[in-house]
């Protein structure tokens, strides 16, 4: 693990830099090609997964770097909590990289963002949690809280999804899949990511740190 504060306060401040980047520009770049509504393309925006995720780990790097009293501080540096990040954050890009790369090629501006949000993102937090955690100290009867946030973001696609008709992802898209496939589909992502945490805890407490 990293002892040098001053190191780590650069992995800090890079982690939150290239986060509040590429969701930034992301976010512009869909309002320049917005059809819908200000307020259904910004709902539509936080509505993906991965935007929700990496706005997430660029507000964990953000409270990090800040340093002051904040509640918020004292929670993200619990034993746990950037192991959690990692889990969904490494889901994102693992799911992305099997399901989602082929179905559109993006170019330019768009192309950069896409990479760090998808593949870079991703890699820079599980390298950082490698860095940075107190693997040891993480509890496996944190597990099924770290399911909470997934699990509540299932529920909300596919309940926002009957109302608006919009689903951010096709693999969970009623209208073309129908609910069985879609439920069944949830279901084996929300196993992945349960065994995800299994995997994290177990082999964070079996390196040495």
């Amino acid at each position: 693990m990293i002892t040098s504060d001053t190191l780590k306060d650069k992995l800090v401040f890079i982690g939150g830099a290239l986060g509040w980047f590429a969701i930034v520009v992301q976010f512009v770049l869909l309002m320049q090609n917005r059809v819908e509504s200000l307020t259904e393309t910004t709902i539509r925006f936080f509505s993906y997964f991965t935007i929700l995720t990496n706005c997430l780990v660029a507000l964990y790097f953000s409270v990090l770097w800040y340093k002051k009293p904040l509640s918020l501080l004292s929670r993200f540096e619990k034993p746990g909590f950037l192991t959690a990040t990692t889990l969904y954050i490494t889901t994102v890009g693992i799911v992305y990289q099997l399901l989602l790369r082929d179905i559109w090629e993006p170019t330019g501006m768009q192309r950069i963002v896409d990479e760090l949000l998808h593949s870079i993102i991703p890699t820079y937090v599980f390298v950082f949690w490698i860095c940075c955690e107190n693997k040891k100290d993480v509890s496996w009867s944190a597990i099924p809280s770290w399911l909470l946030y997934p699990l509540c973001y299932f529920i909300f696609i596919l309940l926002r999804g009957n109302l608006s008709g919009f689903y951010p992802y096709p693999f969970v898209d009623v209208t073309e899949l129908g609910l069985e496939k879609v439920l069944n589909i949830s279901g084996f992502l929300f196993l992945a990511f349960a065994i995800g945490a299994i995997v994290f805890v177990g082999f964070g407490k079996s390196i040495k740190t």
